[in-house]
């Protein structure tokens, strides 16, 4: 039928549009004509946008698509094309906002704990939008009010019923203040766009946000703060560091350090060693149970095993320099065993003054992190050690800088065939340091800080 035939009617209504000359259909047509896909794609989203001519939209380009014009999708300036996916992008940014802003409050009832939460979506989108919480919130009964629709998740089923007024469920609940307390430690004031947050945040959905409530308090405090972050000094033991910066009165300096917690339960702290002039430093994790003991870097069993591999990849550990992002041993204490832990970012960020000390004093000509977490001390926490391993990046700290794995990597492997392979990886990139010290490979050009 053509689309200039059919008029599109809300549910319910009664008329008399065609009188007598009302058509007739035959429904049990066998002929199905071929729809793209992509329609389906559109139509499932845009069919729940509130506007009265959704679906005279959506027959006029099906009719299109049927009748001689299979490739319409693909004409992007087309207005019949423009107009649905226009229909399409509305509703999928009001389900995106609905994910977002959608906030529950814990109610008591005879049936036991339940969360509440009001929304007032631009469409009657809630059917789209609801699996995501039932996939997020599957142990949690709850309920998501709308004023067209509501929707109960009761832990096995998601039910739709009508809409509510916002009176219906609860203005705040007892967790609200923690949850505020949590925003407010999260808040970064230096990544504050006010016309930003008020394009994504529209004032409609201010009263349903306990964020809300202390937004202009933040924004009001931002440039201080942002002005207390400029002024502070990016690691906790730069406050330790000596005037003098030798590699003598680094270390003896480093053993007053209590930037971070982890000198509280450490024997000691294990600095770097090795030549105030080494053209190679190697920069691992922290210190293990060994090398707390004794106060020297990488003389445990994993350190045994970079000894290997430096003298197999034909490195002189005598001439190299090395050390680690983190200077105190943080372990979980098993009866009589000190099993080690990673070390948190914050944990890392406060030990960097003195790995950049031992940079300054040093200046090696090639760096070489051993494991992801001293990779990460450089570059940050994007920093993927399976992507970027052995490959020679120009950095400001050096000439070159590579990442490979840490010794403890080949003790840790589950099979022989593992720890063989991580073994030869680990000569290999060794190796490669010691060729471009050699000058047998050319200076790297590509960086990691435009990744």
């Amino acid at each position: 039928m053509p689309p200039e035939r059919v008029v599109w009617q809300p549910p319910g209504a009664q008329t008399e549009l065609f009188g007598d000359d009302a058509p007739s259909f035959d429904t049990n047509l066998d002929y199905r004509p071929p729809v793209p896909r992509a329609y389906f794609e559109l139509a499932e989203q845009a069919v729940y946008h509130r506007s009265p001519q959704r679906y005279d939209a959506l027959y006029r380009l099906l009719y299109r698509l049927v009748n001689g014009e299979p490739e319409l999708l693909e004409v992007a300036s087309d207005p019949e094309v423009s107009r649905v996916r226009s229909l399409s992008q509305a509703v999928r940014r009001d389900v995106h906002k609905t994910h977002a802003f959608v906030r529950f409050r814990r109610v008591e009832s005879e049936e036991g704990e339940r969360f509440v939460a009001w929304h007032r979506p631009d469409h009657p989108i809630l059917e789209l939008a609801a699996p995501f919480f039932r996939d997020r919130f599957p142990n949690m009964c709850w309920s998501i009010l709308t004023p067209d629709e509501s929707c109960y998740w009761d832990g096995q089923r998601l039910l739709y019923g009508p809409g509510a007024p916002r009176s219906a469920a609860p203005e705040s609940d007892e967790l609200e203040e923690l949850f505020l307390t949590y925003y407010r430690s999260i808040f970064n004031p230096a990544r504050l766009n006010l016309p930003a947050m008020q394009a994504e945040m529209p004032a409609k959905h201010w009263s349903t946000l306990p964020e809300a409530r202390v937004m202009g308090e933040l924004m009001r405090e931002s440039p201080e703060r942002v002005r207390e972050m400029l002024e502070a000094p990016k690691s906790a033991a730069q406050a330790f560091l000596p005037r003098t910066e030798t590699l003598p009165e680094l270390t003896r300096a480093a053993k007053s350090c209590e930037a971070c917690p982890l000198h509280e339960p450490a024997t000691q702290v294990v600095f770097g060693e090795g030549p105030d002039r080494a053209e190679l430093m190697l920069v691992g994790e922290q210190p293990g149970d060994e090398e707390d003991l004794q106060g020297r870097p990488f003389v445990g069993p994993a350190g045994k095993v970079l000894d290997e591999a430096l003298a197999q990849a034909g490195i002189s550990r005598a001439g190299v320099y090395v050390t680690n992002a983190v200077k105190h041993f943080k372990f979980e204490p098993r009866g009589k065993r000190r099993l080690h832990q990673r070390p948190r970012v914050g944990e890392v960020v406060a030990c960097r003054a003195w790995l950049d000390a031992e940079l300054r004093v040093v200046k090696p000509r090639v760096i070489v992190c051993l494991g992801n977490t001293a990779a990460q001390s450089f570059v940050g926490s994007r920093f993927n050690l399976q992507r970027y391993r052995g490959r020679i990046f120009q950095q400001p700290w050096a000439e070159a800088w590579l990442a490979t794995y840490h010794p403890a990597a080949i003790l840790r492997a589950p099979t022989a065939e593992a720890r063989a392979e991580t073994w030869t990886t680990l000569v290999a990139d060794l190796r490669k340091a010691r060729a471009f010290l050699l000058g047998e490979l050319a200076t790297p050009t590509e960086s990691l800080e435009s990744r």
